[in-house]
């Protein structure tokens, strides 16, 4: 409140008369009354303040007066000038606990975290898996791989089948115990199928948030279905079952996955298990040629160390006994290196057939009953050198395979031997 005629907030109380309070200005000396509150504003405050508003009149009253001026008249003396606490108090008000019990607030804030969640589940997204149980069986390990090759979680499943045909068995309890949705059909041909096609096509309507699907089975008909799903916006996995393996295509990318169902892992493609394989075969012959040269090192710091322990005199010592057995320790790992070093390069076919004649010499050797046939010695070859035996025939240009190669040297004899030959005693070395 301030003076009417300098508006200076400065006054003191100055007595009542009729029933009003007398104010009397510090500044000027004028004397005024308190102003009286329009009927309009005090009957908003009563139906706004639920008896919580801390709300004096005189603030009401600058209010009333704020509201009365005209624009021109605000704009001059600018909203800083007047004491606004009604809105404080307000808003005080709205966060008291008091206000917290009002089911209308209570209403208004479970609106707000429903639209929250329901907000976040359409950003996030989830997986869904249609079954048909009577043409696919998934235990919780394929169940599993499939959750895993999902990018959203797989939070629905749902298996289709006729429940009382007793091929199915207990299915029905196992796949309730895992959380499906179970769907009865009757009895007929792709009943089942059908099912899954018509609650497939409007699966959004009951599902808004999904984003992959999994269909599972191996009927050609779900074909429709998956192109339907795809049309929608929505990534599709198709799995069916071929022999012991399940085959995944993801319809979207043309990406193909096999899983086995003996062994409950994945399968790899050829590429990637062919790769595996030549890093294993990689990873052993670095390690055969470390231990190798490890021994060597061994045994020549061996060697060296029973040398300068030899003493000078007549008189032999304990440890000369062992030096011969170093000596051929040594010279053997030194010859089996250089012999694994020659041979891991072939050039020529004459080093070709120093290998082989070597390979056939030691296989007689360590086992003189054992029948040496075209695909045994092939199998020493890529041992040795980590080729097979018909590339480093075209490699060195000397025929179209390795058989024909042994057939034609006048060092090695075949003889056949049902469908496989066998390779005789070389003639020469």
């Amino acid at each position: 409140m301030k003076c009417p005629l300098c508006e200076s907030t400065s006054y003191y109380k100055n007595g009542r008369s009729n029933d009003q309070q007398n104010y009397l200005c510090k500044n000027c000396g004028k004397q005024f009354f308190e102003p009286a509150l329009s009927c309009s504003l005090e009957m908003d405050l009563l139906a706004h303040s639920n008896g919580n508003t801390k709300a004096s009149i005189a603030d009401a009253a600058e209010l009333s007066l704020v509201k009365n001026l005209p624009e021109e008249k605000i704009t001059e003396q600018g909203l800083g000038s007047f004491n606004f606490k009604l809105p404080e108090e307000l808003l005080q008000t709205i966060l008291s606990p008091g206000c917290l019990e009002y089911s209308a607030f209570s209403q208004l804030l479970l609106k707000i975290q429903l639209e929250n969640e329901i907000r976040h589940k359409l950003e996030t997204g989830i997986s869904l898996l249609l079954l048909d149980a009577e043409n696919l069986k998934l235990d919780i390990n394929p169940e599993l791989f499939l959750a895993s090759i999902c990018k959203f979680p797989l939070q629905v499943k749902i298996a289709f089948a006729n429940w009382r045909n007793p091929n199915i068995g207990k299915q029905d309890i196992e796949l309730y115990n895992r959380g499906y949705q179970l769907f009865h059909v009757p009895e007929g041909k792709n009943s089942a199928d059908a099912k899954m096609i018509a609650f497939g096509a409007c699966v959004l309507r009951s599902y808004p948030t999904v984003k992959e699907i999994l269909v599972c089975s191996s009927d050609g008909i779900l074909n429709h279905l998956c192109n339907e799903l795809q049309n929608q916006g929505l990534i599709v996995y198709w799995v069916r079952r071929q022999g012991q393996n399940l085959h995944i295509e993801n319809r979207n990318t043309g990406k193909l996955t096999d899983y086995s169902l003996t062994m409950a892992t994945e399968v790899p493609s050829f590429e990637k298990m062919l790769d595996t394989n030549q890093e294993l075969i990689k990873t052993e012959q670095e390690s055969i040629n470390a231990r190798l040269n490890s021994l060597v090192d061994v045994a020549t710091s061996f060697q060296e160390k029973c040398n300068i322990n030899i003493p000078n005199n007549s008189k032999q010592p304990e440890n000369e006994e062992i030096i011969p057995v170093v000596n051929n320790l040594l010279a053997e790992c030194i010859q089996e290196k250089e012999r694994q070093e020659d041979f891991t390069k072939i050039s020529n076919g004459e080093i070709l057939d120093k290998l082989l004649f070597k390979i056939i010499q030691d296989i007689h050797i360590n086992s003189p009953q054992t029948k040496l046939s075209v695909s045994k010695l092939g199998t020493e070859i890529r041992k040795i050198t980590g080729e097979s035996p018909n590339s480093i025939i075209k490699k060195l240009k000397l025929g179209s395979n390795f058989t024909k190669y042994l057939e034609s040297s006048p060092t090695f004899t075949l003889k056949a031997s049902g469908k496989e030959f066998e390779l005789a005693a070389p003639l020469r070395e």
